[in-house]
Protein backbone atom coordinates (compact mmCIF):
# COMPACT_ATOMS: atom_id res chain seq x y z
CA UNK A 1 0.00 0.00 0.00
CA UNK A 2 1.40 3.17 -0.94
CA UNK A 3 0.72 6.76 -1.26
CA UNK A 4 1.22 9.44 -3.44
CA UNK A 5 2.76 13.28 -2.50
CA UNK A 6 4.09 15.59 -5.48
CA UNK A 7 6.57 13.40 -7.13
CA UNK A 8 7.13 11.53 -4.15
CA UNK A 9 5.32 7.51 -3.05
CA UNK A 10 5.71 6.49 0.39
CA UNK A 11 5.46 2.86 1.44
CA UNK A 12 2.75 3.21 4.54
CA UNK A 13 4.35 -0.26 5.66
CA UNK A 14 8.05 1.02 5.43
CA UNK A 15 7.69 3.96 7.50
CA UNK A 16 10.82 3.93 9.64
CA UNK A 17 12.79 4.39 6.19
CA UNK A 18 12.12 8.04 6.25
CA UNK A 19 10.70 8.56 9.60
CA UNK A 20 12.72 11.13 11.00
CA UNK A 21 12.44 14.65 13.48
CA UNK A 22 13.39 17.53 11.07
CA UNK A 23 17.43 17.51 10.36
CA UNK A 24 19.55 20.24 10.29
CA UNK A 25 19.83 23.66 12.38
CA UNK A 26 17.27 25.28 10.58
CA UNK A 27 14.39 27.28 12.63
CA UNK A 28 11.87 24.48 12.26
CA UNK A 29 14.66 21.81 13.02
CA UNK A 30 14.50 19.14 15.99
CA UNK A 31 17.89 20.71 17.06
CA UNK A 32 15.85 24.36 17.61
CA UNK A 33 12.76 22.52 18.85
CA UNK A 34 13.74 20.34 21.36
CA UNK A 35 14.25 22.65 24.32
CA UNK A 36 10.63 21.37 26.10
CA UNK A 37 12.18 17.61 25.75
CA UNK A 38 15.10 18.68 27.40
CA UNK A 39 13.50 20.77 30.17
CA UNK A 40 11.47 17.90 30.85
CA UNK A 41 14.28 15.28 30.84
CA UNK A 42 15.96 17.36 34.01
CA UNK A 43 13.09 17.09 35.77
CA UNK A 44 13.41 13.39 35.71
CA UNK A 45 16.74 12.79 36.14
CA UNK A 46 16.31 12.04 40.12
CA UNK A 47 13.60 8.70 38.69
CA UNK A 48 17.01 7.89 35.84
CA UNK A 49 19.95 8.15 38.31
CA UNK A 50 17.49 5.66 40.84
CA UNK A 51 17.59 3.40 37.67
CA UNK A 52 21.01 3.87 37.00
CA UNK A 53 21.59 2.75 41.19
CA UNK A 54 20.53 -0.48 40.02
CA UNK A 55 22.69 -1.69 37.49
CA UNK A 56 25.20 -3.97 38.50
CA UNK A 57 28.88 -3.19 38.03
CA UNK A 58 31.15 -5.34 36.24
CA UNK A 59 35.07 -5.70 36.87
CA UNK A 60 36.64 -2.21 35.53
CA UNK A 61 38.79 -4.28 32.81
CA UNK A 62 35.13 -4.35 31.46
CA UNK A 63 34.25 -1.76 28.95
CA UNK A 64 30.54 0.07 29.81
CA UNK A 65 28.36 0.41 27.22
CA UNK A 66 25.23 2.83 27.23
CA UNK A 67 22.91 3.00 24.22
CA UNK A 68 20.54 5.76 23.66
CA UNK A 69 17.36 4.59 21.68
CA UNK A 70 15.69 7.25 19.63
CA UNK A 71 18.62 9.88 19.61
CA UNK A 72 17.55 11.96 17.09
CA UNK A 73 19.58 14.98 16.02
CA UNK A 74 19.87 17.80 19.05
CA UNK A 75 22.26 17.67 22.08
CA UNK A 76 19.60 15.54 24.42
CA UNK A 77 20.82 12.55 23.86
CA UNK A 78 24.40 13.81 24.55
CA UNK A 79 23.93 15.36 27.94
CA UNK A 80 22.10 12.57 28.95
CA UNK A 81 24.57 10.04 27.53
CA UNK A 82 26.86 12.46 29.89
CA UNK A 83 24.46 12.25 33.13
CA UNK A 84 24.73 8.26 32.37
CA UNK A 85 28.53 8.23 32.33
CA UNK A 86 29.07 10.71 35.27
CA UNK A 87 26.91 8.65 37.78
CA UNK A 88 28.11 5.78 36.40
CA UNK A 89 31.54 6.47 37.19
CA UNK A 90 30.59 8.10 40.43
CA UNK A 91 29.48 4.42 41.72
CA UNK A 92 32.90 3.32 40.85
CA UNK A 93 34.71 5.88 42.33
CA UNK A 94 32.64 5.36 45.08
CA UNK A 95 33.63 2.00 45.55
CA UNK A 96 37.25 2.65 45.17
CA UNK A 97 37.00 1.04 42.12
CA UNK A 98 39.13 2.24 38.76
CA UNK A 99 36.16 3.32 36.21
CA UNK A 100 36.37 1.17 33.05
CA UNK A 101 36.03 2.82 29.44
CA UNK A 102 32.69 3.55 28.33
CA UNK A 103 31.54 3.12 24.50
CA UNK A 104 27.80 5.44 24.08
CA UNK A 105 25.79 4.20 21.21
CA UNK A 106 23.67 6.48 19.27
CA UNK A 107 20.42 4.58 17.49
CA UNK A 108 18.08 5.72 15.35
CA UNK A 109 16.17 5.29 12.06
CA UNK A 110 18.67 5.38 8.91
CA UNK A 111 16.63 8.18 7.93
CA UNK A 112 17.83 10.29 11.04
CA UNK A 113 20.38 13.67 10.74
CA UNK A 114 23.35 11.76 11.95
CA UNK A 115 25.58 14.01 10.58
CA UNK A 116 23.77 16.94 12.63
CA UNK A 117 24.39 14.47 15.64
CA UNK A 118 27.88 13.92 15.36
CA UNK A 119 28.74 17.58 14.97
CA UNK A 120 27.25 18.59 18.37
CA UNK A 121 29.73 15.47 19.73
CA UNK A 122 32.26 16.81 22.05
CA UNK A 123 35.93 16.14 21.04
CA UNK A 124 37.46 12.69 22.20
CA UNK A 125 39.45 13.77 25.13
CA UNK A 126 43.10 13.74 24.58
CA UNK A 127 43.60 11.81 27.81
CA UNK A 128 41.56 8.76 27.05
CA UNK A 129 44.85 7.54 24.68
CA UNK A 130 46.77 6.00 27.16
CA UNK A 131 45.77 8.41 30.30
CA UNK A 132 43.38 7.18 33.08
CA UNK A 133 39.89 7.89 32.44
CA UNK A 134 39.89 9.71 35.75
CA UNK A 135 42.26 12.38 33.93
CA UNK A 136 40.29 11.56 30.89
CA UNK A 137 36.52 12.80 33.07
CA UNK A 138 38.39 15.49 34.28
CA UNK A 139 39.04 17.34 30.75
CA UNK A 140 36.83 20.02 30.94
CA UNK A 141 34.28 19.74 28.04
CA UNK A 142 35.97 16.87 26.33
CA UNK A 143 34.11 13.48 25.95
CA UNK A 144 34.57 10.89 27.93
CA UNK A 145 33.46 7.94 26.00
CA UNK A 146 33.82 6.20 22.44
CA UNK A 147 30.60 7.41 20.10
CA UNK A 148 29.34 5.25 17.55
CA UNK A 149 25.99 5.96 15.39
CA UNK A 150 23.80 2.40 15.08
CA UNK A 151 21.01 2.94 12.13
CA UNK A 152 17.93 0.83 12.57
CA UNK A 153 14.55 -0.14 14.22
CA UNK A 154 14.15 -0.53 17.90
CA UNK A 155 11.34 -2.47 17.42
CA UNK A 156 14.38 -4.88 15.87
CA UNK A 157 17.75 -6.18 17.44
CA UNK A 158 20.49 -3.43 16.93
CA UNK A 159 23.21 -5.18 19.25
CA UNK A 160 24.68 -8.35 19.78
CA UNK A 161 23.61 -9.91 22.50
CA UNK A 162 24.28 -9.32 26.40
CA UNK A 163 26.35 -6.24 25.27
CA UNK A 164 24.28 -3.44 26.84
CA UNK A 165 25.00 -2.11 30.49
CA UNK A 166 22.06 0.57 30.12
CA UNK A 167 19.17 1.19 27.70
CA UNK A 168 17.55 4.53 27.73
CA UNK A 169 15.18 6.10 25.53
CA UNK A 170 12.87 8.96 25.68
CA UNK A 171 10.32 10.44 23.69
CA UNK A 172 10.22 8.40 21.07
CA UNK A 173 8.44 4.74 22.09
CA UNK A 174 4.95 6.45 21.14
CA UNK A 175 5.90 6.34 17.04
CA UNK A 176 4.48 3.46 15.83
CA UNK A 177 6.53 1.39 13.50
CA UNK A 178 3.81 1.92 10.65
CA UNK A 179 0.18 3.42 10.44
CA UNK A 180 -2.05 0.19 10.91
CA UNK A 181 -2.97 -1.12 7.48
CA UNK A 182 -6.74 -1.17 8.75
CA UNK A 183 -6.75 2.78 9.55
CA UNK A 184 -5.90 3.47 5.24
CA UNK A 185 -8.27 0.71 4.24
CA UNK A 186 -11.69 2.52 3.17
CA UNK A 187 -13.42 -0.75 3.11
CA UNK A 188 -12.63 -0.86 7.13
CA UNK A 189 -14.15 0.23 9.86
CA UNK A 190 -10.99 1.85 10.79
CA UNK A 191 -10.36 3.80 7.93
CA UNK A 192 -9.72 6.94 9.66
CA UNK A 193 -12.30 9.34 7.70
CA UNK A 194 -11.82 12.98 8.15
CA UNK A 195 -8.62 12.69 10.22
CA UNK A 196 -4.91 12.74 10.48
CA UNK A 197 -4.86 11.56 13.91
CA UNK A 198 -6.79 8.97 16.55
CA UNK A 199 -7.86 11.94 18.69
CA UNK A 200 -11.76 11.90 18.69
CA UNK A 201 -11.69 9.19 16.45
CA UNK A 202 -13.82 5.78 16.04
CA UNK A 203 -12.88 3.08 18.35
CA UNK A 204 -12.50 0.47 15.74
CA UNK A 205 -9.38 3.50 15.08
CA UNK A 206 -8.07 3.53 17.88
CA UNK A 207 -7.86 0.14 18.64
CA UNK A 208 -6.40 -0.80 15.44
CA UNK A 209 -3.78 2.10 16.75
CA UNK A 210 -3.97 0.17 19.85
CA UNK A 211 -3.02 -3.26 19.16
CA UNK A 212 -0.54 -2.14 16.61
CA UNK A 213 1.36 -0.07 19.71
CA UNK A 214 0.79 -3.63 21.45
CA UNK A 215 2.59 -5.18 18.84
CA UNK A 216 6.07 -2.58 18.50
CA UNK A 217 6.58 -2.27 22.57
CA UNK A 218 6.29 -6.39 22.35
CA UNK A 219 9.09 -6.45 19.93
CA UNK A 220 10.99 -3.78 21.60
CA UNK A 221 11.18 -5.64 24.70
CA UNK A 222 11.77 -8.84 23.30
CA UNK A 223 14.74 -7.34 21.52
CA UNK A 224 16.13 -5.49 24.69
CA UNK A 225 15.79 -8.65 26.64
CA UNK A 226 18.38 -10.20 24.22
CA UNK A 227 21.03 -7.29 24.37
CA UNK A 228 20.91 -6.23 27.92
CA UNK A 229 23.68 -7.41 29.88
CA UNK A 230 22.42 -9.55 33.24
CA UNK A 231 22.13 -6.79 35.63
CA UNK A 232 21.53 -4.23 33.44
CA UNK A 233 18.96 -1.35 33.57
CA UNK A 234 16.72 0.34 31.30
CA UNK A 235 14.84 4.12 31.32
CA UNK A 236 12.25 4.39 29.41
CA UNK A 237 10.11 7.52 28.65
CA UNK A 238 7.31 8.06 26.22
CA UNK A 239 4.22 10.58 25.74
CA UNK A 240 1.05 9.26 27.64
CA UNK A 241 -2.04 10.15 28.26
CA UNK A 242 -4.06 9.96 31.76
CA UNK A 243 -7.36 9.36 30.18
CA UNK A 244 -8.41 5.77 29.86
CA UNK A 245 -10.00 6.27 26.57
CA UNK A 246 -7.73 6.18 23.48
CA UNK A 247 -9.25 8.46 21.76
CA UNK A 248 -8.71 10.89 24.01
CA UNK A 249 -4.85 11.50 23.14
CA UNK A 250 -4.25 14.42 25.89
CA UNK A 251 -1.35 16.74 24.84
CA UNK A 252 -0.36 14.37 21.53
CA UNK A 253 -4.33 14.92 20.87
CA UNK A 254 -3.79 18.91 21.30
CA UNK A 255 -0.62 18.54 19.22
CA UNK A 256 -2.29 16.71 16.89
CA UNK A 257 -5.53 16.30 16.75
CA UNK A 258 -7.04 20.07 17.00
CA UNK A 259 -5.37 23.16 14.89
CA UNK A 260 -3.13 20.96 13.07
CA UNK A 261 -6.19 18.60 12.23
CA UNK A 262 -8.26 22.39 11.04
CA UNK A 263 -4.92 23.17 9.17
CA UNK A 264 -5.42 20.03 7.01
CA UNK A 265 -9.08 20.98 6.77
CA UNK A 266 -8.37 24.22 5.22
CA UNK A 267 -6.54 22.92 2.59
CA UNK A 268 -9.13 20.58 1.74
CA UNK A 269 -11.53 23.52 1.52
CA UNK A 270 -9.35 25.73 -0.47
CA UNK A 271 -9.43 22.80 -3.12
CA UNK A 272 -5.00 22.66 -2.64
CA UNK A 273 -5.38 18.91 -1.35
CA UNK A 274 -8.42 16.67 -1.82
CA UNK A 275 -10.31 15.45 1.19
CA UNK A 276 -9.09 11.73 0.21
CA UNK A 277 -5.61 12.36 -0.12
CA UNK A 278 -5.89 14.05 3.86
CA UNK A 279 -7.60 10.97 5.04
CA UNK A 280 -4.82 8.78 3.71
CA UNK A 281 -2.33 10.82 5.72
CA UNK A 282 -2.13 9.73 9.44
CA UNK A 283 0.52 10.60 12.19
CA UNK A 284 1.94 7.29 13.50
CA UNK A 285 1.46 7.92 17.24
CA UNK A 286 0.13 6.19 20.00
CA UNK A 287 -0.13 7.38 23.48
CA UNK A 288 -0.74 5.11 26.14
CA UNK A 289 -2.15 4.99 29.66
CA UNK A 290 -0.09 3.59 32.21
CA UNK A 291 -2.26 0.10 31.90
CA UNK A 292 -1.25 -0.21 28.81
CA UNK A 293 2.02 -0.22 29.25
CA UNK A 294 2.23 -1.98 32.17
CA UNK A 295 -0.06 -4.93 30.57
CA UNK A 296 2.67 -5.66 27.61
CA UNK A 297 5.17 -5.32 30.35
CA UNK A 298 3.94 -7.83 32.40
CA UNK A 299 2.95 -10.24 29.30
CA UNK A 300 6.67 -10.14 28.13
CA UNK A 301 8.19 -11.21 31.16
CA UNK A 302 11.47 -10.65 30.93
CA UNK A 303 11.80 -7.37 32.87
CA UNK A 304 10.75 -6.63 36.37
CA UNK A 305 9.40 -3.45 36.79
CA UNK A 306 11.44 -0.85 39.08
CA UNK A 307 9.31 2.03 39.21
CA UNK A 308 6.27 2.80 36.35
CA UNK A 309 4.20 6.23 36.70
CA UNK A 310 3.16 8.78 35.07
CA UNK A 311 4.89 12.29 35.11
CA UNK A 312 3.87 15.41 34.28
CA UNK A 313 6.38 17.00 31.68
CA UNK A 314 4.56 20.29 30.85
CA UNK A 315 4.41 22.45 27.58
CA UNK A 316 5.85 21.52 24.68
CA UNK A 317 6.15 25.05 23.75
CA UNK A 318 9.20 27.33 25.05
CA UNK A 319 8.50 31.04 24.50
CA UNK A 320 9.95 34.30 25.62
CA UNK A 321 6.86 36.27 25.31
CA UNK A 322 3.90 34.32 26.92
CA UNK A 323 2.01 37.19 25.92
CA UNK A 324 3.50 37.49 22.21
CA UNK A 325 0.38 35.52 20.01
CA UNK A 326 2.59 35.64 17.70
CA UNK A 327 5.56 33.41 19.16
CA UNK A 328 3.38 31.33 20.62
CA UNK A 329 1.89 30.19 17.23
CA UNK A 330 4.92 30.34 15.37
CA UNK A 331 6.64 28.36 18.38
CA UNK A 332 3.17 25.49 18.20
CA UNK A 333 3.96 25.46 14.06
CA UNK A 334 7.52 24.77 14.94
CA UNK A 335 7.12 21.71 17.73
CA UNK A 336 4.80 20.10 15.28
CA UNK A 337 6.61 20.80 12.16
CA UNK A 338 10.22 19.68 13.99
CA UNK A 339 8.54 15.99 14.49
CA UNK A 340 6.10 15.37 12.02
CA UNK A 341 7.34 17.69 9.04
CA UNK A 342 9.49 15.07 7.18
CA UNK A 343 6.35 12.84 6.69
CA UNK A 344 4.04 15.76 5.47
CA UNK A 345 6.96 17.03 2.63
CA UNK A 346 7.33 13.64 1.67
CA UNK A 347 3.17 13.40 1.44
CA UNK A 348 2.03 16.64 -0.11
CA UNK A 349 5.54 18.06 -0.81
CA UNK A 350 7.04 21.31 0.41
CA UNK A 351 5.38 24.04 -1.36
CA UNK A 352 1.95 23.33 0.05
CA UNK A 353 3.74 21.48 3.05
CA UNK A 354 4.39 25.57 3.51
CA UNK A 355 1.26 26.37 3.37
CA UNK A 356 0.02 23.77 6.13
CA UNK A 357 2.22 25.07 8.73
CA UNK A 358 1.45 28.40 7.75
CA UNK A 359 -2.33 27.53 8.14
CA UNK A 360 -1.32 25.94 11.78
CA UNK A 361 0.56 28.97 12.74
CA UNK A 362 -2.28 31.45 11.68
CA UNK A 363 -4.93 29.32 13.84
CA UNK A 364 -2.28 28.89 16.84
CA UNK A 365 -1.70 32.37 17.31
CA UNK A 366 -5.93 32.99 17.63
CA UNK A 367 -6.07 30.44 20.28
CA UNK A 368 -2.41 31.27 22.12
CA UNK A 369 -3.85 31.64 25.65
CA UNK A 370 -5.52 28.55 25.17
CA UNK A 371 -2.95 26.73 24.46
CA UNK A 372 -0.51 27.96 26.78
CA UNK A 373 -3.08 27.09 29.54
CA UNK A 374 -4.14 23.83 27.70
CA UNK A 375 -1.10 22.20 25.77
CA UNK A 376 0.57 19.63 28.17
CA UNK A 377 2.15 16.25 28.03
CA UNK A 378 2.37 14.03 30.66
CA UNK A 379 4.71 11.30 29.90
CA UNK A 380 4.92 6.90 31.00
CA UNK A 381 8.17 6.64 32.49
CA UNK A 382 9.28 2.62 33.19
CA UNK A 383 12.59 2.10 35.03
CA UNK A 384 12.76 -1.19 34.20
CA UNK A 385 15.69 -4.67 35.06
CA UNK A 386 16.53 -7.68 33.80
CA UNK A 387 13.69 -10.12 35.59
Amino acid sequence: MSVQGDNVVVSVIKLERMLSMKGGKGEASYANNSQAQARHARSMLHLLEATLDRVQLEPPEVPFAVADLGCSCGGNTIYIVDVIIKHITKRYEELGYETPEFSAFFSDLPSNDFNTLFQLLPPLSTNINGGSMEECLASNGDRSYFAAGVPGSFYRRLFPTRSINVFHSAFSLHWLSQVPESVMDKRSTAYNRGRVFIHGANESTTMAYKKQFQTDLAGFLRSRSRELKKGGSMFLVCLGRTSVDPTDQGGAGLLFGTHFQDAWNDLVEEGLVESEKRDSFNIPVYAPSLQDFKEIVEADASFAINNLEVFRGGSPLVVNQPDDAAEVGRALANSCRSVCGVLVDAYIGDRLSDVLFNRLERRATNHAKELLEQLQFFHIVASLSSA
